[in-house]
């Protein structure tokens, strides 16, 4: 007990300490600061300069979207509605009209808040404080930058009515989606004045700017209507609404208006964004006059998301409405990325599927597999047989099925990659090494973790569908990996280069092993090449892989000029169903596309060094060149 008292006493001695500290240093800041800056020039607030947006270019130079602040005229302070100026009182500072431009008590308990953890993790903003911070500082958290902040908002209140402050914050403030001030948000969100708003949209209005990257509606509508019912409420408690008007407000919908559901790769632009505002930072690239050139092709763009969404409507009926997925399609010789998806409705979901989602391989890891084999000595002739196998690892057993459930008994490494079978995979894993193949799947730079087990035969690897792309690219593109990208370059608003892409371009393998494995992987495709009508206008290469209970479908094509892969599966990973599987799902999407794109190119290149030569798949033996059958095909050796 005593030790406890104590212990109590020591705590309020230390934070009465601190506290006085803290004021003692705060007010000689002050004093100092008016002494060294008896006036600052605070004209910005006056001004309105909406500088200059910054331009996206696609592959040939054309304008196909733009960063910019989305800003209307301002608006004089009496011709907003007063519900709107009480909403924002109520969410972001009720004693504005009282305080000198700080809160003495939110300064002392934030400042103590963030000594001991010895960082800035709390404020204590006004709506002063706020406003001085969107037009004078950064976003960087730090003790000097927080003090100076005080310092220019009781300099701020000396030189302004609260009036001319209000009315300059109001018009100024962000609500996320590069949408600054209040015109401009009722523009976005509901497309009328400002002068019109109704109280559940002014409260709307005042929940978004706490945290626009949490509230704004046209993202988070969810999150946005529950924060506007919590200002609802406290315009409740402030008298600002009565009950009857409270509970109205409520129960509203947001009623947004409607954004263009064709909007050209709104996921290209937001992961564009993120990067550029790194590189950049906010106020530079949306009002910096930048020329940002992309490898974006918006033929391929437009295609991919026709092709994407036509499909997904007739998946959604039958897999269920949450069903996602992603797509990808790059230059097999430069790396370019031509066409983007990163979900079915960026409305809804902005999380960008081709880049960040992770999903297991499956068989579509099988290519570098037997890139591995070939590269250890064996080749696509040599026979194994198909049949139940059981795999010891220390303590636990492995017995891998094929997804038929099935044995086919001989057949070549040729034909076991090209159906896809699991027991002749296990066994060439098996022989030439697991750490081998893992060393070789580093090289096409998967992030992994890569584990040298027999099941890494069978794709147990998690990997985008970016790696995935620049993995199977390497087939198309001679055994040369180039990394995927997006931004070419960018210049100032004078024409000066400040940024220039430096993508990864690398061989890995042999263009003997690149060409013999895309042959081989060219034998599937041509199956299903006989049993559709139409077909695409040039020679292609694919692989498919379906995960366990068919949690995740891909599909990864290449023509010799474009690679393309997709995924669908639900975002929490649970199986889509029995008998659910690539042909089904991602390769109709993989043949609309590729069915309107035009290539000049028709056919592969090979090796000129190599031979060719007849043999059957099944036995490996050599057949007279001319033979034919089912089980007959053309090898380069």
């Amino acid at each position: 007990m005593i030790s406890k008292l104590k212990q109590s006493w020591y705590s309020f001695f230390k934070l009465s300490s601190v506290g006085a500290l803290c004021g003692g240093a705060f007010l000689l800041g002050v004093c100092t600061f008016i002494f060294n800056n008896s006036h600052v020039d605070f004209s910005v607030l006056e001004q309105y300069d909406p500088g200059r947006p910054s331009i996206l270019l696609d592959d040939v130079g054309k304008e196909w979207a733009r960063f910019q602040l989305d800003r209307r005229q301002p608006v004089p302070l009496v011709n907003l509605p007063q519900h709107l100026v009480d909403a924002f009182i109520a969410a972001e500072d009720w004693k504005f009209f009282k305080h000198s431009g700080i809160s003495f008590k939110g300064i002392i308990r934030s400042t103590l808040v963030n000594l001991y953890h010895g960082r800035i993790v709390q404020g204590a903003s006004t709506i002063t404080q706020q406003l001085v911070k969107l037009l004078f500082f950064d976003s960087q958290r730090t003790f000097k930058r927080k003090v100076k902040e005080q310092l220019y908002s009781l300099l701020v209140e000396r030189q302004f009515t609260k009036e001319q402050i209000l009315e300059t914050y109001l018009n100024h403030v962000y609500f996320g989606c590069g949408i600054y001030g209040v015109e401009a948000a009722a523009q976005r969100f509901w497309n009328k004045p400002v002068n019109l708003l109704t109280v559940e949209e002014s409260a709307l209005l005042a929940a978004t700017v706490r945290s626009p990257g949490h509230y704004c509606p046209l993202w988070f509508p969810l999150s946005a209507e529950q924060r506007r019912n919590v200002i609802l409420h406290q315009m409740l408690k402030k008298k600002f609404v009565d009950e009857q008007e409270y509970e109205c407000a409520k129960q509203q919908p947001l009623n947004l208006v409607e954004q263009s559901t064709t909007i050209l790769a709104p996921h290209v632009k937001e992961t564009l964004r993120t990067a550029l505002e790194e590189l950049f930072g906010k106020q530079q690239l949306y009002s910096g006059g930048l020329r940002i050139k992309t490898t974006l092709n918006q033929k391929a763009q437009r295609l991919a998301q026709r092709s994407f969404t036509h499909q997904f409507k007739r998946l959604k009926k039958d897999l269920g409405e949450e069903i996602e997925g992603g797509f990808l399609s790059v230059d097999v010789k430069t790396g370019h990325i031509k066409a983007l998806v990163g979900g079915v409705d960026f409305k809804n979901s902005q999380f960008n599927r081709a880049f960040q989602a992770r999903r297991q391989q499956g068989s579509v890891f099988k290519p570098v597999l037997y890139s591995a084999a070939i590269n250890a000595g064996m080749t696509y002739l040599d026979i194994a047989i198909d049949e139940p196998l059981t795999v010891q690892q220390g303590s636990q057993v492995w017995e891998p099925k094929n997804h038929t459930l099935s044995y086919e008994g001989t057949m070549t490494l040729a034909r076991a990659l090209s159906y896809s079978n699991n027991i002749i995979s296990a066994k060439t894993i098996l022989a030439v090494g697991p750490n081998k193949v893992v060393d070789l799947a580093k090289k096409f730079h998967l992030s992994g973790p890569l584990y040298p087990y027999p099941s890494l035969a069978l794709g147990c690897v998690d990997s985008t569908i970016f790696e995935v792309t620049g993995m199977f690219n390497v087939f198309a593109n001679n055994g040369t990996y180039v990394e995927p990208y997006l931004l070419q370059w960018v210049k100032d608003r004078w024409g000066k280069k400040i940024y220039r892409a430096q993508p990864k371009k690398e061989r890995i393998l042999s263009t003997r092993i690149a060409h013999q494995t895309a042959q081989v992987l060219g034998f599937g495709l041509e199956r299903r090449r006989k049993q559709v009508k139409s077909w695409i206008d040039s020679a292609a290469i694919s692989k498919t892989g379906t995960t366990n209970d068919s949690r995740t479908c891909w599909f990864a094509g290449s023509t010799p000029e474009t690679t393309t892969v997709i995924y669908v599966g639900f975002d929490d990973n649970r199986s889509m169903g029995k008998h659910v599987y690539p042909v089904y799902t991602a390769y109709p999407i993989w043949l609309a596309y590729h069915k309107g794109l035009s290539s000049k190119t028709k056919e592969f290149s090979y090796d000129s060094s190599l031979s060719r030569i007849t043999a059957n798949i099944k036995t490996g033996r050599i057949v007279p060149d001319g033979s034919s059958g089912s089980d007959i095909f053309s090898l380069l050796v």
